[in-house]
């Protein structure tokens, strides 16, 4: 059982002891502490709160609710939503912040809360600080009942948030309806069966849907890896399709799998959008250090600047800002549009990547097969109390003192033609270790090695 407190939210298992798990007071004390915080810098604070569809959710929405509401914060709730449509909501809302009940690719039967600022962004590193100071606080204070702040169910944000994706210049409506393509959707039996086929179907696209009751009943494990999306796989192997879209339970995450049935790779998503992207408005781009380098690849192609963050949308959004990125995102399907707004973005992937492929006249297949072929070996360890990760990192930058390493965020180690990348996660109590390469076998050797220095380090 785990119980995860960050800056970058609160995540858990549901159902434990106080502390331990993710529990309805731990929701409370934390929807308390980020309210408090939200107070301290606004008068007349509005916060918007959404959620996907895992089961703890409805109940854990009941509790943001009164707790917010019981401190004399207004509350604009979208119910069953995504996080990039809850984000978009804070700035059209004119609210202060925001609060997503979502635990993203994690199994059904865990939950947490993502916390927005009022630009509809993930909350920085010294705020998340201040909100954690505040939830362990004794000076949580509520109001009088004359004072409770107002609520306000809003269910129509979805259909905004399409309709303003399909408004964009790079969005070729037209173009994508010509095509007639006969497209497959697999949203893991969350919010994504509510969203995707609406967008696909106002693009003109004959939709079917696998695993779109948004009932929380994941019918495989919610991470869009290739492992666990034979179902859709099988499906268009059949040969009725031109292509499958996977997102995961909060609808920010991207991959499509091609119309041969074989998965497009989700290191792909934003390689592919970018080279899209670039090509029509010239610009920078950015990802993560554990993205594959096939988008720096495409983006000096066509005459850009590539960047890397930390790990980490808010990382990833502060650099994209910075260089004033045209593109942007994470390996692991993540799009960030900024003419869209600064968040991981499904909807707004699934529109640009079909007009790419509309207006390129190739199939999703040899679209894929235009771009260079890196391989990226994922893999972790799970993490024990007893393990000194910061004494292991150390001594493995002093083994490997002669390749050129970066620290800004873990360990990140590059060699001729490879790299790996090491890293506690913010999310589960693991260490990730990712190495590419452009063979496979190679890519899985290189991590390999590092896990055993690992496990040595450990040990001696």
């Amino acid at each position: 059982m785990t119980l995860i407190k960050s800056i970058a939210g609160l995540r858990g298992t549901v159902g434990g002891k106080v502390g331990e798990t993710l529990t309805p007071i731990d929701v409370a004390k934390f929807a308390a502490g980020f309210g408090m915080w939200i107070k301290e810098r606004h008068s007349d604070p509005k916060i918007v709160i959404g959620r996907d569809a895992r089961p703890s959710g409805r109940v854990f929405r009941s509790i943001l609710e009164s707790t917010l509401r019981a401190q004399g914060i207004q509350v604009v709730d979208l119910d069953l939503s995504t996080t990039p449509t809850v984000e978009m909501a804070v700035v059209e809302e004119g609210a202060q912040g925001g609060i997503i009940l979502t635990a993203s690719h994690n199994p059904a039967g865990w939950n947490a809360m993502k916390l927005l600022n009022e630009k509809g962004e993930f909350i920085s590193e010294q705020d998340g600080k201040k909100v954690l100071e505040w939830a362990d606080s004794k000076d949580l204070l509520f109001v009088e009942p004359k004072k409770f702040g107002s609520y306000e169910l809003k269910l129509d944000y979805i259909d905004w948030h399409i309709d303003q994706i399909l408004a964009l210049g790079l969005v070729d409506v037209e173009a994508i309806k010509a095509k007639k393509y006969k497209i497959i959707v697999d949203a893991v039996n969350s919010t994504g069966g509510i969203a995707v086929p609406k967008l696909l179907k106002k693009l003109g696209v004959e939709v079917s849907e696998l695993n779109c009751v948004p009932n929380g009943n994941f019918a495989h494990n919610p991470e869009p890896l290739p492992e666990n999306i034979m179902e859709i796989c099988n499906e268009i192997k059949g040969g009725q399709f031109d292509l499958g879209f996977v997102v995961d339970p909060d609808v920010d995450r991207l991959v499509m799998v091609s119309e041969d049935g074989e998965p497009f790779g989700e290191e792909y998503t934003l390689v592919a959008i970018a080279d899209y992207v670039t090509k029509i408005k010239s610009g920078n781009t950015v990802s993560n250090l554990s993205s594959t380098r096939a988008l720096r690849v495409v983006t000096e192609k066509n005459g850009g600047k590539y960047e890397a963050a930390a790990v980490g949308e808010v990382n990833v959004v502060t650099k994209m800002k910075e260089v004033e990125a045209v593109i942007g995102g994470e390996g692991n399907g993540g799009v960030i549009l900024p003419e869209l707004h600064y968040g991981r973005d499904a909807l707004v992937g699934i529109a640009l990547f079909l007009t790419h492929l509309a207006k390129s006249g190739k199939s999703a297949s040899f679209l894929r097969a235009t771009y260079p072929s890196f391989y990226i070996s994922k893999n972790k360890i799970e993490l024990e109390a007893s393990m000194d990760m910061d004494m292991v990192f150390e001594k493995l930058k002093d083994k490997y003192k002669k390749n050129p390493q970066i620290t800004i965020d873990g360990l990140k180690i590059e060699f001729d033609n490879e790299w790996v990348h090491l890293r506690k996660s913010n999310t589960e109590p693991i260490i990730r270790i990712y190495a590419e390469s452009d063979s496979a076998s190679t890519a899985d050797h290189l991590a390999q090695k590092l896990i055993m220095d690992i496990k040595e380090l450990i040990s001696s």
